[in-house]
């Protein structure tokens, strides 16, 4: 991890600013969200990636791009998340202000 931290870190940095704008624009526009179903997959997917990435069961370069593609995600949803709560913030002050 401080390997990619500290030789991938414009990568990273990429990542975080991708998922701040994200979460910025998420707030605005309200798509339909995605069914309960497919979220249960999803998070199933996600966890069997990070038992996979933990355990090391993938070797090599693919196991390499495993790791940083976690991470990556993690710290989008890191981004998207602070995005959106900045959002919130600055449309509830301009509807209280109004």
């Amino acid at each position: 991890m401080i390997y990619l931290a500290t030789f991938l870190w414009g990568w990273l940095v990429g990542s975080l600013l991708l998922g701040f704008a994200t979460g910025w624009i998420a707030v605005v526009h309200r798509g339909q969200g995605v069914t309960k179903k497919t979220m249960r997959w999803l998070s199933v997917l996600v966890a069997a990636l990070i038992v996979a990435a933990l355990t090391r069961i993938v070797p090599g370069r693919v196991g390499y791009w495993l790791d940083l593609g976690l991470v990556m995600f993690a710290i989008y949803l890191i981004g998207c998340a602070i995005g959106s709560w900045l959002r919130e913030l600055v449309v509830s002050r301009q509807t209280a202000a109004s």
